[in-house]
C-alpha cells in the first residue's frame, strides 16, 4: 500500500502563488508516475501535471501537463524525500479546486484519474480575484 498525503494548500489572490506537496510512505518503487488531478464544485477530476521516472538500470524521467497550466505551474520531484511538489504561479481564480495527488508504479502518459492507483487526501486551493 502506499499512502499519500497532500498538503501547501490556502488561500491566494489571483497573481499569487502556492507550492503543493505530495509526499508518499509505505511500498516504494523504482518506477513510478505521480500525478495532480484537481475538482472545481460541480465539475469532474481534471488532470494537471504529472512526472514519471525510473530510477533502475536505466535512469528514465518526463513530466508533462495540461495546456491550461503551462507556463504557469512547475512540477517537479525530490527523490530523497519521496516527495512531488506543484509549484503554481500566476494562479488564476479558475485554478480555484481541490487538488489530489496520485500515483501509478508505471510510466506512462496517464491524464485519465483510471490509471492511477493511490490517492491522497486532498487540498484546497482557493484563488480570489
Amino acid at each position: 500500500q502506499v499512502q499519500l498525503v497532500e498538503s501547501g494548500g490556502g488561500l491566494v489572490q489571483a497573481g499569487g502563488s502556492l507550492r503543493l506537496s505530495c509526499a508518499a510512505s509505505g511500498r516504494t518503487s523504482s518506477t513510478e508516475t505521480r500525478a495532480w488531478f484537481r475538482q472545481a464544485p460541480g465539475k469532474e477530476h481534471e488532470f494537471v501535471a504529472a512526472t514519471c521516472w525510473s530510477d533502475g538500470a536505466v535512469y528514465y524521467a518526463d513530466t508533462y501537463y495540461t495546456d491550461s497550466v503551462k507556463g504557469r505551474f512547475t512540477i517537479s520531484r525530490d527523490s530523497a524525500k519521496n516527495t512531488v511538489y506543484l509549484q503554481m504561479n500566476s494562479l488564476k481564480p479558475e485554478d480555484t479546486a481541490v487538488y489530489y495527488c496520485a500515483s501509478a508504479f508505471t510510466i506512462a502518459t496517464m491524464r485519465n484519474k483510471g490509471g492511477y492507483d493511490y490517492w491522497g487526501q486532498g487540498t484546497q486551493v482557493t484563488v480570489s480575484s
